[in-house]
């Protein structure tokens, strides 16, 4: 998990940037390196963090 996804948490508005057409979504859970984000063009996802970057979003216009 990388330092940053450790601070994520419910509620929390993140991007996948290499799944743009995912869009803005909010996490759910954070678990052992396990983060999952409902987004609103791709469902609720599972996200491995040492595998897939989520950056936060903090102004999601």
């Amino acid at each position: 998990m990388t330092d940053f996804a450790a601070f994520l948490e419910p509620g929390m508005r993140v991007e996948a940037p290499s799944q743009p057409e995912w869009g803005v979504g909010q996490v759910q859970s954070n678990v052992g390196g396990k983060v999952t984000v409902n987004f609103p063009d791709a469902g609720k996802v599972v996200i491995d963090t040492s595998r897939v970057m989520l950056l936060p979003v903090f102004d999601p216009s």
